[in-house]
């Protein structure tokens, strides 16, 4: 399995309507943070995850995230 890519050092904050989504944990994808197939061949898979409801969230894009999609401060400590 290869290491993520960090596609930003800043998370991305949207509000997002309910339903399911991809989050890319790979970091390769043109579409961040959500996936869009660029993982195949890295070893990498995508995180699915649910919106139960509108809501402003910060998603994680350096994909060092311990939350998951969610951002959760990681990008602070990448050299």
């Amino acid at each position: 399995m290869s290491e993520p890519v960090i596609a930003d050092r800043l998370p991305i904050v949207l509000e997002l309507e309910p339903g399911t989504y991809w989050w890319c944990a790979c970091g390769r994808s043109q579409n961040q943070p959500f996936c869009d197939g660029s993982h195949a061949g890295t070893g990498i898979e995508p995180m699915k995850f649910e919106v139960d409801e509108k809501r402003r969230r910060a998603y994680c894009r350096c994909k060092h995230s311990g939350e998951g999609p969610f951002c959760d401060g990681s990008h602070k400590d990448l050299e």
